[in-house]
């Protein structure tokens, strides 16, 4: 089968093996796929991974395991990306998503779904509803991710929030916010991108153009920025008890000066993957517009190109058609 494969090098394999279907697991066959910015940092060498990429994906169940009901063949499905053993005390305790014995689609452990066919666990699986199209259906992961902070942060109406970074992340975070009629000040550096935000429904504000009395003003600030400074910048806009969230991981190759966390009395809050099913339900209703997150979508024998645009600062999303 047909399948994007990094194995120090990015290529596009056209006889790679086709997936074994275990008895609690779904065949899916791949219709749209996202490239996530892991995805380009996996080329770069993040987390030592080999073999197929991708884990945005919306696909067809091809084929079900002697476990898994039948009636699902033909269902357009999305997926989590996380494959716990359910069988620890963190399983036990409903943390699948931190199983220290995971397996993640297309980062760890696990080919992806840059490929004509893979498999997930029956559990992972979640059928699209039928007014929901593929281009829509395949953003539930980053838009889950973004769902997240409202699963861990009570949003109080006079709440004052900010969200600080106007990449991929910050964006998918300004549309679930709008859903959530979640009132807040998107903060960037680029005008284009914010303008996006704006249309959602959010104020705006360029990073430049932070006052004084911006800081040490907001009850919540949201970091999506994936640098230092962000991550600075943020700590500054937070009033003393006020929470912080980090959506980014950020590695810091000096240190950061924390000091004002402390003083301050600060919560952090560190905020990763999402459930899906809220953002589905979201989608269904028609509260979220994904159509402006979208930049361009290529065929799969493009994957160059595909990959080269979302490497650009104004690209925000690129699908890829299998």
């Amino acid at each position: 089968m047909l399948a994007l494969v990094y194995d120090e090098s990015l290529k596009l394999e056209k006889n790679y093996p086709n997936p074994t279907i275990s008895d609690d697991e779904v065949l899916i066959k791949t219709l749209l796929v996202g490239i996530c910015n892991t995805d380009y940092e996996i080329t770069k060498g993040y987390m030592g991974y080999k073999g197929v990429l991708g884990h945005e994906f919306v696909g067809i169940v091809e084929k079900t395991g002697k476990n898994v009901d039948s009636s699902l063949v033909g269902k357009r499905v999305v997926g989590g990306i996380n494959l716990a053993c359910n069988n620890c005390n963190w399983c036990h305790r409903g943390l699948q998503r931190h199983c220290p014995n995971r397996s993640t689609l297309g980062i760890y452990k696990k080919d992806g779904c840059f490929s004509e066919y893979f498999t997930l666990p029956c559990n992972n699986i979640l059928v699209v509803p039928d007014n929901v199209d593929d281009k829509t259906a395949v953003l539930v992961e980053p838009l889950a991710a973004a769902y997240e902070i409202i699963e861990q942060i009570h949003f109080k109406p006079d709440f004052k929030v900010a969200v600080v970074g106007d990449g991929k992340l910050g964006l998918c975070i300004s549309a679930v916010f709008n859903a959530m009629n979640i009132d807040f000040l998107h903060i960037g550096k680029h005008t284009d991108k914010l303008k996006i935000s704006e249309n959602y429904g959010a104020k705006i504000k360029l990073l430049n153009e932070i006052k004084e009395n911006d800081l040490k003003s907001f009850d919540v600030v949201i970091e999506a920025t994936g640098s230092t400074g962000g991550f600075e910048t943020s700590a500054n806009l937070v009033k003393p008890r006020g929470t912080l969230v980090l959506k980014s991981t950020i590695v810091a190759k000096e240190g950061l000066n924390l000091a004002g966390i402390v003083v301050d009395e600060i919560t952090v809050v560190g905020s990763r993957c999402g459930q899906f099913e809220p953002v589905l339900r979201l989608m269904e209703k028609g509260r979220i517009n994904v159509k402006p997150l979208i930049s361009k979508i290529f065929k799969v024998n493009d994957f160059e190109a595909a990959f080269e645009e979302n490497s650009k600062k104004e690209t925000i999303k690129v699908l890829v058609e299998f």
